[in-house]
């Protein structure tokens, strides 16, 4: 949850969703819909996939139970080296490094040179088999890039590492990151019935709002002379969504719900219709 997600929106989450699914076989036999459901407006839906496809993956193998192999760990749906590293070392206390951004920062730092990925998971895993407790190494090695080794400021003052580190008490290298952000223009056609309620579709399994419910949607060429009902921001995306009421009777692979309550409806889409009740 914490991947593209701040802390202060994932902390009443986490408690959330182990209410619903408090161990692994109850969230493997879950339906996908009630997993995004739970996942509602914390964006990367495919996080949420991954979780499932995890869990059911553990149920099949390894009888439900976490593994505690780091090959077995690391062969989980969505789980990287780096995440499969934390998870060992934290859990079954192996001597796997964590190589996160805040790390690799810490890294190139301490040998001031800006090295390639494959000479960081060296010199990451040189380091912890010199450490008896590898579980607080990775933790320590995150904090320290959190919080005196920033990318922008070092407190070299009451930095512990000052007498190793090659960049002690020198100002960091300002480096600006910008993010290309693309508009996309979307039609969202609204099939509203006075019995049957409202018809929607269910996203395709990649791209944009994977797997979630919307109305029918359509991406448009050109950007339209009028004005969006909606711009909803993505981190890479800026979408502006043009609503269009529609009498004719829907097509294609949707159906009719008098409520959307229970389904995994994308935020844009909720701030969408919300807007549309306010104006």
């Amino acid at each position: 949850m914490l991947q593209q997600t701040q802390v202060k929106t994932v902390l009443p989450r986490y408690t959330e969703w182990f209410e619903v699914f408090p161990d692994i076989k109850t969230l493997a036999a879950a339906h996908i819909d009630d997993v995004f459901k739970q996942w509602e407006g914390l964006g990367y839906y495919r996080r949420a996939r991954f979780i499932h496809e995890a869990a059911q993956h553990i149920t099949k193998h390894f009888n439900g139970v976490f593994p505690a192999n780091f090959e077995d760990i690391l062969s989980l749906k969505g789980i990287g080296r780096s995440t499969a590293g934390a998870i060992s070392s934290f859990c079954f206390q192996t001597a796997t490094p964590v190589l996160d951004g805040n790390v690799k920062r810490v890294l190139s730092t301490w040998q001031k040179d800006d090295l390639n990925e494959k000479a960081l998971w060296q010199l990451a895993q040189n380091y912890i088999d010199q450490c008896n407790q590898p579980d607080t190494w990775n933790q320590a090695m995150m904090e320290l890039g959190a919080t005196l080794c920033q990318a922008r400021k070092r407190n070299c003052e009451t930095c512990p590492m000052t007498s190793t580190c090659q960049s002690a008490f020198t100002e960091p290298l300002k480096k600006t990151s910008t993010i290309k952000m693309k508009d996309v223009y979307w039609q969202v056609f609204v099939h509203q019935h006075q019995q049957h309620g409202i018809w929607l579709e269910q996203r395709p399994e990649n791209g944009i709002w994977a797997g979630l419910w919307t109305p029918p949607i359509i991406e448009l060429a050109a950007k339209p002379k009028h004005k969006p009902n909606l711009v909803h921001q993505l981190t890479h995306r800026r979408i502006h969504l043009y609503l269009k009421d529609e009498q004719s009777e829907p097509t294609g692979h949707g159906q009719w719900f008098t409520s959307w309550e229970g389904l995994a409806v994308p935020t844009g889409i909720h701030r969408l219709f919300e807007q549309r009740v306010t104006d």
